[in-house]
This record gives structure tokens, C-alpha cells and sequence, in this order.
């Protein structure tokens, strides 16, 4: 018997055993097939980015280890998320920082970038079948160094940011037009103090004054989207962030912006998915940025954790995934950066096939009719139910590496390309 026929075998077992349950898991399937992740394009290069490349890294960001073969140039990094998405099934998307443009022909600042500098982006998204979202950098600038962007106490630096993400909306719009899907605009500024501040109220007056003279601009919603992002703390900001959950959920609710949550920006033992019902109440849209915190670093590769399926279940039992948007946002330099782009993805792939082969129809009824010890038997039964044998035929059907395959495929790409840089 083939590989594939054992794969098509198992499959067929699996849904026999979830069907007893009421699942259709053929539509879980579909569902899966239409939900595509917003795959971050600084894991390739360890955040570095083509307007200074050699540059420092600031703003709370920082990238640990030396794994040698990272990308150094546009044509190299799309190479590479080539290669991991012909490794993830399905149709997904690539989110791109402003620091990612093509300035070969002269470096353009913060505050003059233009969409014919991500125009290599567009085209080779429209060449490789994808959807691209976007984000404003308001770090590693010397116009950051003292820690505030958007809210600093200078007009002219607060202006100077206010310049450069307006022209990232203009930026997304065009990309949204050019590839026929809105582009999500992600704001993530590091603003914050190392340690006691006493102004903060006038800090965070500055931020949403000059968010309110940013989406002063109006663009259309058909091209693209905005999102707002909190920190908890960073380095550097381990006091006092400016822009704060508190502080973002009042300015997204009251002016009905998407609100970014990201899985590594709160405190450690706190968990977002538990926040998805309670937004979708009051905010149009939610951008998740799915990372796994450890200890105090934010942003390890995705696992199949405990809370990433909460995650997924969250949104999945309140029927909102038209409303919350997936994206990932972690980087390791430690390790195989394509190694680390698809252990990710696949990762968020699981966590979401577990929740849509959930009996949430069933589970439901327990809990309306209050048979709590139903309910709680059914969920410890979903965890030992073969959804692994569900995946493998889901790769299977999208033509791409099944099981632990992918890992020799990635060797192999190392070996060719990666290892000759």
C-alpha cells in the first residue's frame, strides 16, 4: 500500500469516527481550505530589513542566535517564503514591513517611501498566487531612539511618524486595489519608558492625537484596512508602554478600528483567547498576531500549545471566522528561518482544524441544558480523536508535504540555496 493510500485510508476512518460525533468533516475541511494566514516576512531575515540591513535593532525588538543562510535582498526573501508556502497547504497571505521595500535605486526615509517601493512586493505576489497585508516600522530610526514615535513631545518627530504612517495607508490601499483583497494596515509603535514616568496622560493625548490626523485620510475599506496593536511592556519600555490594551480598546471601540491582539504582548499568565467574545461585541473586526510567549520573550515559533487551540476554539464556537483575521508574528534567528515558517503555519493550521472538528452543535445543547459532566466528557474525548489522520490528508489534497516530510525538503533547500549565502 502507497503512502497516500494509507493517508486516504486513515482519513476515511477518522471521519467515520467523527461523523459518529455529528461532525461533517468535510466541511471542517472547506472551512480550513478558506482560512488563510498572514505569514510575516521578518522571520526570513531576523527583522532586518533592505533600507539599512546592517543596522541596529530598536524598539524592544530583539533577535537571538546566528543561524547562518538568513535573506539579504527582496529576491532572496521571496525565495524563501516560496519555498515554506509550497510546504503549508492551502492559499495564505504575507504580511510585509515598510522596512522591506526595494531601494536599490536610493534610499527613501521613513516619511517619502511610496507604493512603487513595494511595487517587487505586489508582482510577486500577483506571480505566486497570494494576498499581501502591510505594516507601518516605527522603530530602528534614529527618530525612535529616545523611545517615542507617535506620542513624543516634539511636534516635528511626532509629524515626521505621523507622515510615515499615512503613507502606509496609501501604501496598503494600493496594494489591496492592485491585488483585488483589502491589505490590512498593522500600527505597532515601541513608545514607552524604561522605568517611573509621570506624564503619562500626556503622552498617550499625543498618540490619539495623531492617530486621529492619520485616519483623518480616508481610504476605501475595499483596498485596505486599519488595526491598532498594544504591548504590555518591551525592552527598553519595561515601566510604561504608551500605547496599552486599555488604550487601544477604548480608541478601536470608539472609532471602530480593528483591534490587534497579539499572543505575546500581555502579561504571562495572561491569555487572549478569553478577550475574542468580548471584542466582537464592540469592535468591527479583530487581527490576531499568534506568537508564543516565554517567560518575558514574546515571540517564539508557534506550537501546538493548550492556548493557541483556545484560540482557535474561541473564534470557531462564535462563528467569527469572517471576523478575526490570522496572522503570525515571531522570529527566532536560532534556527532554520523556512524550518521555522512552516512549523509555525502548520502549527495555526491544527489548532484550527481541531476547533472546526469540534461537536459544537452538541456541545452547545449540554450546556443549554445544563449537563455540565456531558459536556466536559465530550471535550476530554475530542483530544484523543484522530484530527492528525484529518491533516495529513488535508496536505495531501493541496499537493504538499504530508507528516514530517516537509523536514527533509527543508534540509534539502538548505543544503542548495540557504547554505551558499
Amino acid at each position: 500500500m502507497s503512502k497516500e493510500q494509507k493517508v486516504e485510508q486513515a482519513f476515511a476512518a477518522a471521519a467515520e469516527r467523527y461523523a459518529e460525533l455529528g461532525v461533517d468533516v468535510n466541511k471542517a475541511l472547506e472551512q480550513l481550505q478558506n482560512l488563510p494566514i498572514s505569514i510575516h516576512c521578518w522571520q526570513g531575515d531576523d527583522v532586518s530589513g533592505f533600507e539599512n540591513p546592517d543596522g541596529p535593532l530598536t524598539g524592544g525588538i530583539q533577535t537571538t542566535g546566528n543561524y547562518p543562510g538568513k535573506a539579504r535582498t527582496p529576491k532572496e526573501l521571496y525565495a524563501d517564503l516560496e519555498e515554506a508556502l509550497s510546504l503549508i497547504p492551502g492559499v495564505h497571505r504575507v504580511n510585509v514591513h515598510a522596512i522591506y521595500g526595494d531601494f536599490s535605486d536610493g534610499r527613501a526615509d521613513r516619511n517619502q517611501i511610496e507604493p512603487k517601493h513595494f511595487q517587487g512586493w505586489i508582482d510577486w505576489a500577483k506571480k505566486v498566487g497570494v494576498k499581501l497585508d502591510f505594516n507601518s516600522t516605527c522603530f530602528s530610526h534614529p527618530l525612535a531612539d529616545d523611545g517615542f514615535t507617535l506620542s513624543n513631545r516634539k511636534k516635528e518627530i511626532r509629524d515626521f511618524w505621523i507622515e510615515h504612517v499615512k503613507r502606509c495607508r496609501i501604501i496598503s490601499a494600493e496594494i489591496g486595489k492592485q491585488l483585488g483583497s483589502p491589505c490590512i494596515h498593522n500600527i505597532w509603535i515601541p513608545d514607552g519608558s524604561k522605568d517611573m514616568t509621570v506624564d503619562k496622560l500626556l503622552y498617550r493625548q499625543n498618540l490619539k492625537n495623531a492617530l486621529d490626523e492619520i485616519f483623518s485620510l480616508k481610504l476605501d475599506p475595499q483596498y485596505m484596512r486599519d488595526c491598532i496593536e498594544s504591548k504590555l511592556f518591551g525592552i527598553g519600555s519595561e515601566s510604561y508602554v504608551v500605547g496599552s490594551h486599555e488604550f487601544y480598546m477604548g480608541y478601536g471601540v470608539a472609532n471602530q478600528v480593528m483591534i490587534t491582539l497579539d499572543a505575546g504582548h500581555f502579561h504571562p499568565t495572561e491569555v487572549i483567547s478569553d478577550k475574542i467574545s468580548s471584542l466582537l461585541l464592540f469592535a468591527p473586526e479583530i487581527m490576531l498576531h499568534v506568537s508564543r510567549g516565554v517567560r518575558w520573550d514574546s515571540d517564539h515559533v508557534v506550537t501546538l500549545t493548550d492556548e493557541l487551540l483556545a484560540l482557535a476554539q474561541e473564534i470557531v464556537r462564535a462563528d467569527a471566522l469572517d471576523r478575526v483575521h490570522v496572522g503570525l508574528d515571531y522570529f527566532d534567528a536560532s534556527i532554520n528561518r523556512i524550518g521555522a515558517y512552516v512549523t509555525g503555519t502548520r502549527a495555526t493550521q491544527k489548532a484550527f482544524l481541531q476547533a472546526l472538528l469540534e461537536p459544537t452543535a452538541k456541545l452547545r445543547e449540554f450546556e443549554d441544558k445544563g449537563q455540565y459532566f456531558e459536556r466536559l466528557a465530550f471535550l476530554e474525548e475530542m483530544k484523543s480523536l484522530p484530527w492528525n489522520a484529518v491533516y495529513d490528508y488535508f496536505c495531501l489534497k493541496n499537493g504538499t508535504a504530508v507528516g514530517t516530510e516537509y523536514v527533509g525538503k527543508i534540509q534539502q533547500y538548505e543544503k542548495d540555496v540557504t547554505s551558499k549565502r
